[in-house]
């Protein structure tokens, strides 16, 4: 075994020290390691629903390795960036129709139940406790064959419940539609509407729950095509309900749009999910004996789940003290946070799709008691989604004005909200690696499928930060100071967690980590500086995002070189390493 040098990645001498990979699985495991491991971002093929080589695989067997993660967390992204796309032209359909004014806020108070409901079930609530259950189930059916399918009965144990508490909270909304508009924004010019657009996008209560239910199991499975097609047939259906419905309903066609993709949500997945239900997979070799445990039924205890949701909802209530706060500025505030928020969280939802991937992964190693596994993969999935979410706040930063210009200056969308979106969205960004080290290391924290407050006690402490800052600037400089308080708020959450981390959840380098991202953050700082002095020299906003995208690209990689960052040294090492061998 060689020694761990004081950095975070490359623990294992495996030929390519910049390649994310997993160590081989355990003897239990029906599928075979891949042995040449490969990055992320250049894999061979895709993966699909079904095995992702041509080797043919028992049914619902499980794939760990390097390669199909490699494939997985391509493919995962490819989909991810076309349902962002489509959300960013989404964005520009209703900015086009609308504007920023009394309509558009309108519908965005009601568009606060699906961001809500999206938050709760699909991409964090739900998941970070049915994840690590259905990795359990899974691992207990590895064992070999028995009575009663784990799998099977985890969901005859939690899916008519859960759909049962799914419906009621749904009728409820739409009971309360007009209480909580009233909460939620009590200076709106035209409380009505946004009550008739709420109650429509209610319906995502139960259409989420469920697609957020079949998300969970299908990555425990390790199908990750379905879950990410999910917002590519949501907002495909918005864009074309306010297409199709904008001049006789008005903003009420988006809302219409949210109820009907909500619902395709759970239509793209279910086919996939059943296909893993109804066949039980027969081990091909002897099971290692596992440490003992919880059963997958005890990992859905009460506790666990109000744990869970608690801190989903605490994390989300970001968004309400936002639009509790900007309700009360000029009309178009809540539209200006709106369109910078969706931008500049591009880069966070593209560094994200690496640990969505390896959640199950590192889920699957606690279960099976490789806590050394699980730290090198946490730490691994740390440096790489700091360091793309960091490329990516500079790009941001730098190209703010043409990039706000390019994608929305049209129709009703004038060049004051051009300029206003664009100041805001790189106050956002300040908080972009807060944001993308708290979905992170919570998926860390929750993995360990054991009842945990400390992830809800951070998100608490960083959701006061926010209401307090938001409060006290909001009268001076008005969403400004909305956007400063939200990055203050979750980067005391991000450190909180990472503080917390431990014997108990994945104990981590965390010094090592910590000075990895601060160089890398050093980078980014110097690359948005250059990369936002050649935007103001080019003439036209899709050149200019070009150009600054380039510099900034080129920058962040070359002051990355020369500070020494982990990701760059990996590559350098790999290729030295590899001309030493040509030699």
């Amino acid at each position: 075994m060689t020694t761990v040098p004081p950095t975070v990645a490359d623990p294992d001498p495996e030929p390519d020290a910049g390649a994310v990979s997993v160590p081989a699985p355990q003897p239990h495991s029906t599928a075979p390691e891949t042995s040449a491991p490969t990055t992320p971002a250049t894999p061979a093929t895709p993966a699909t629903d079904e095995p992702a080589d041509t080797a043919e695989k028992a049914p619902g067997s499980e794939k760990t390795g390097s390669s199909f993660l490699a494939k997985a967390a391509l493919v995962t992204a490819v989909l991810s960036v076309a349902g962002s796309l489509l959300g960013l032209v989404r964005d520009q359909a209703l900015a086009h129709f609308f504007g920023a004014g009394t309509d558009t806020d309108a519908f965005l108070v009601a568009w606060t139940v699906p961001e809500l409901a999206a938050t709760l079930l699909i991409e964090d609530g739900l998941a970070f406790f049915l994840v690590p259950a259905f990795s359990l189930a899974l691992a207990r059916r590895a064992d070999g064959p028995s009575a009663v399918d784990p799998v099977r009965e985890l969901v005859r144990a939690s899916l008519p419940r859960m759909t049962l508490c799914f419906v009621g909270t749904a009728a409820l909304l739409v009971a309360a539609a007009p209480y909580l508009v009233a909460v939620l924004a009590p200076g709106l010019p035209d409380p009505q509407l946004a009550v008739d657009c709420t109650r429509l996008t209610a319906t995502c209560a139960l259409t989420f729950g469920l697609a957020g239910y079949c998300s969970a199991a299908l990555r425990a499975h390790q199908r990750f095509v379905a879950p990410a097609t999910v917002y590519v047939a949501y907002n495909a259906a918005i864009i074309a309900a306010l297409f199709a419905l904008a001049l006789p309903l008005g903003v009420r066609a988006a809302a219409a749009g949210v109820a009907v993709g909500g619902v395709l949500m759970v239509v793209v997945q279910a086919p996939s999910l059943w296909r893993q239900l109804r066949t039980v997979p027969v081990p091909e070799a002897a099971p290692a004996p596992k440490p003992a445990g919880d059963s997958p039924a005890r990992t859905l205890q009460t506790a666990i789940i109000w744990t869970v949701l608690l801190f989903a909802l605490c994390r989300q209530s970001q968004v309400l003290i936002e639009r509790f706060l900007a309700s009360s500025l000029p009309a178009g505030a809540i539209s200006h946070l709106n369109y910078a928020q969706k931008v500049a969280q591009m880069p966070m939802v593209l560094s994200l799709m690496l640990c969505t991937v390896t959640f199950p992964v590192v889920a699957r190693a606690l279960a099976d008691g490789q806590t050394e596994r699980a730290r090198k993969r946490v730490e691994r999935d740390l440096v790489l989604a700091g360091c793309m979410v960091l490329l990516g706040a500079a790009a941001v930063i730098a190209a703010a004005p043409p990039l706000i210009q390019l994608l929305f200056q049209r129709g009703a969308f004038t060049a004051q909200d051009t300029a206003a979106t664009a100041a805001v969205m790189r106050v956002y960004s300040l908080g972009l690696l807060g944001h993308t080290l708290v979905g992170a290391l919570a998926r860390a924290h929750f993995s360990v499928a054991r009842t945990t407050w400390v992830p809800l006690y951070a998100m608490f402490i960083g959701i006061v930060t926010t209401a307090g800052i938001g409060f006290l600037s909001v009268g001076t400089w008005g969403v400004y100071g909305i956007a400063a308080a939200n990055a203050t708020g979750i980067c005391v959450t991000a450190l909180l967690l990472l503080r917390a981390m431990g014997p108990r959840t994945v104990p981590i380098r965390t010094r090592a980590v910590v000075g990895q991202l601060a160089r890398l953050a050093l980078a980014a700082a110097g690359a948005a500086v250059l990369g936002a002095a050649c935007a103001e020299r080019v003439a036209g906003p899709a050149l200019a995002v070009l150009a600054s995208f380039a510099v900034v690209t080129v920058s962040f990689v070359l002051l990355g070189l020369l500070l020494g960052a982990q990701p760059w040294a990996s590559v350098v090492r790999s290729v030295t390493r590899k001309l030493r061998h040509v030699r």
